[in-house]
């Protein structure tokens, strides 16, 4: 999934000597959970070329040979006064996480909605009704920017996102979002289910999105907090998701058609969820 940079960015020497309940860490800390990494030449590059996005800082492997993209990016890094951390081959791999495809390049760029969903629960319980969508095991990067795009442009509140089982967030990703990931809520989590059996504590209804047995999307009520569960673009919402589930919910179709793709069912959840 996302690939965050927490302890990794968190040089030890930043936090030398401070409390772990200071206010200065926790907001330190706070800043870090917000990070995405992305990596390879020409994705960070075409990030860099966009100055609406804000990068934090940019990480290059020591061995890049000098030319090519990689001027272009120290350039740019060094236009909009972008920290630039240069790392052995080996330490950029535990940046990037994906050494077969890094090129020697990451950047972390920070992204405002994107945090770790208990620091949500007091907000998503606050004030009116809430609607969030979440995905067990979407896999394919194109429906997880599409996803993301369709979530950050309705009236929902955002989308709970596991950090694994699922698509990470790749330069396809961002691609496919249209850059909307930097201005969407995202709410990362270690594990669905435990995710799910909090917000139900927490008043939530649970629905998973099926074409059996299932209530209209339409028929929903107005009056409750709602985590719609989208599942895998093969095998569907996990039997342990389903199992935590209180509602089937479908979509009418016509024409004998049993299914839409997940990308454009979330769209539809997503703009007409009551």
């Amino acid at each position: 999934m996302p690939k965050e940079n927490k302890k990794t960015n968190m040089e030890s020497s930043d936090t030398a000597g401070q409390r772990l309940d200071s206010q200065e860490y926790l907001e330190k800390k706070a800043f870090f959970d917000q990070l995405v990494t992305v990596y390879g030449r020409k994705p960070v590059l075409e990030i860099l070329e966009n100055k609406n996005i804000h990068i934090f800082r940019l990480h290059l492997a020591d061995s890049n040979r000098s030319g090519g993209n990689i001027e272009q990016i120290k350039t740019l890094a060094t236009q909009r006064n972008i920290d630039i951390r240069y790392h052995s081959r080996n330490q950029l791999s535990r940046i990037s996480r994906n050494s077969k495809q890094d090129q020697g390049v990451a950047c972390d760029i920070h992204c405002p909605g994107y945090q770790p969903y208990e620091k949500a629960l007091a907000e998503l319980k606050k004030g009116k009704r809430k609607i969030l969508i979440a995905l067990d095991g979407v896999t394919n990067p194109q429906n997880l920017g599409m996803i993301i795009r369709s979530v950050t442009a309705s009236p929902c509140y955002g989308l709970l996102l596991p950090t694994k089982g699922g698509s990470d967030i790749s330069p396809l990703v961002i691609k496919a979002s249209a850059g909307t990931l930097f201005k969407g809520t995202i709410l990362r989590c270690n594990n669905l289910v435990d995710s799910l059996k909090t917000l139900k504590n927490h008043g939530f209804t649970i629905c998973m999105l099926s074409s059996h047995n299932a209530v209209p999307l339409a028929d929903m009520p107005q009056d409750k907090s709602i985590v719609y569960v989208l599942g895998n673009e093969t095998m569907g919402v996990s039997d342990e998701v389903a199992d935590l589930c209180d509602q089937r919910v479908g979509i009418a179709m016509n024409n004998g058609v049993e299914s839409l793709n997940v990308a454009v069912t979330a769209a539809l959840v997503a703009f007409n969820g009551r």
